[in-house]
């Protein structure tokens, strides 16, 4: 599969809620981040996916602008989707990039305005207060609070500590 065909395949499995065929376009040493999922090593970018593919009830994924090359890659992916807490719609426009490796996706790296979201997704109160650090290291603190206790759920994303 080649680099564009990977791309379109995890999105189109995004858009599917298909999370175990997202997690084969990953390569076993993926790395993840975006501006609330920072930093995110195989396990954790593994569950990630599978906690919001399950967690979604009206998803839609948009895909456009798919690049890639040898080692690279990019595209535009838009997400459509009721915020589960407020029930609040939300329109998140994404940029991706990508680094692959042996035909899989080694290093993805989403952007989108956090400002933005946390306005469509909290109401007012992101929309007042989300360009604030504080704002937006609850939102961060949060999803990972919620990123952990399903990888506890899920024992399966935990690496043995050694």
């Amino acid at each position: 599969m080649n680099n564009t065909a990977c791309i379109e395949r995890f999105y189109t499995a995004f858009g599917q809620k298909d999370w175990k065929s997202m997690q084969a376009c990953y390569h076993d040493d993926v790395t993840f981040s975006d501006p609330v999922f920072q930093h995110l090593n195989a396990g954790e970018a593994k569950a990630m996916w599978h906690m919001l593919t399950a967690a979604s009830k009206d998803l839609r994924v948009v895909l456009s602008e798919v690049a890639a090359q040898d080692n690279t890659g990019s595209c535009r992916w838009d997400a459509y989707y009721s915020f589960s807490r407020t029930g609040r719609s939300v329109h998140n426009i994404i940029h991706a990039t990508f680094q692959f490796k042996d035909g899989l996706i080694i290093q993805h790296k989403d952007s989108f305005d956090l400002w933005r979201w946390s306005g469509m997704a909290l109401g007012l109160s992101g929309k007042l207060l989300g360009w604030t650090p504080m704002i937006q290291n609850r939102i961060r603190a949060t999803a990972m609070g919620n990123l952990k206790k399903f990888m506890e759920q899920n024992p399966g994303y935990l690496r043995p500590k050694m």
